[in-house]
């Protein structure tokens, strides 16, 4: 039984097996629930890995040997964000000049309410380098906190936080604010919770989503931009 244990502790395999039957829980459980908010596959899938790791006592070195596998399919799965809104092109020209304003301010009042609430309650400025790039895709805000000063490693906990609660809480406070039209939607989706969201929007509707992953990408080049100069100006 040791051996057993000692085995699935170092094999790669099994900690790919676990992330994809994590998720894939995830995913049964949404549909059991009829979509259930909190029965997201990306929080269900964190929640399971996290307990399997702890029981079995493995640092995150070693499930990342086989969780590097499905780390590496992440490029190729943003790029195929393109795909959905390739499909809905012929939409992009009504949504272009909403798209011009609308992303860069998003950005902006993102990274100055976080600076501005770290300060008031107390935090550091590294605190606030770290949280100012919090709603980008977790890639750029790693790179982005690193090139401003901030801690890279927490930056990457804020920024799946962001996503699971925007998954979470943000189709139905869309819907409460009476905001129906998918793209829209979508452009909200993925300026405040870029991949996670991004796959919600992709579930609910593929206009939604399609915006969705366009907004991510725009709220990341915004973000990568204008967090060095607020920065500069207020810390």
């Amino acid at each position: 039984m040791t051996a057993a244990l000692d085995y699935l502790r170092s094999s790669p395999l099994f900690w790919v097996f676990v992330t994809v039957a994590g998720y894939r829980a995830g995913v049964w459980l949404r549909d059991r629930t009829g979509g259930h908010p909190l029965a997201q596959p990306v929080l269900v899938g964190i929640i399971i890995v996290i307990s399997v790791v702890s029981v079995l006592g493995v640092d995150y070195d070693t499930y990342f040997e086989g969780g590097a596998m499905i780390h590496f399919l992440l490029g190729p799965a943003t790029v195929a964000l393109a795909v959905p809104l390739y499909r809905q092109a012929h939409r992009l020209r009504v949504m272009l000049l909403p798209l011009l304003v609308a992303i860069p301010i998003g950005a902006a009042a993102s990274i100055i309410s976080a600076v501005a609430t770290v300060h008031l309650l107390g935090g550091d400025d590294v605190l606030a380098r770290t949280l100012a790039p919090k709603s980008a895709t977790a890639p750029v805000a790693i790179a982005v906190a690193d090139q401003v000063g901030g801690m890279t490693s927490l930056v990457a906990v804020f920024s799946v936080i962001a996503g699971i609660s925007g998954a979470v809480v943000g189709p139905a406070l869309l819907t409460l604010m009476r905001v129906h039209d998918p793209m829209a939607r979508g452009l909200a989706m993925g300026a405040v919770s870029h991949g996670i969201g991004t796959s919600r929007s992709l579930h609910d509707d593929p206009v939604e989503g399609a915006f969705a992953g366009l907004s991510m990408g725009l709220t990341a080049l915004a973000t990568s931009l204008i967090v060095p100069v607020v920065v500069a100006l207020l810390l």
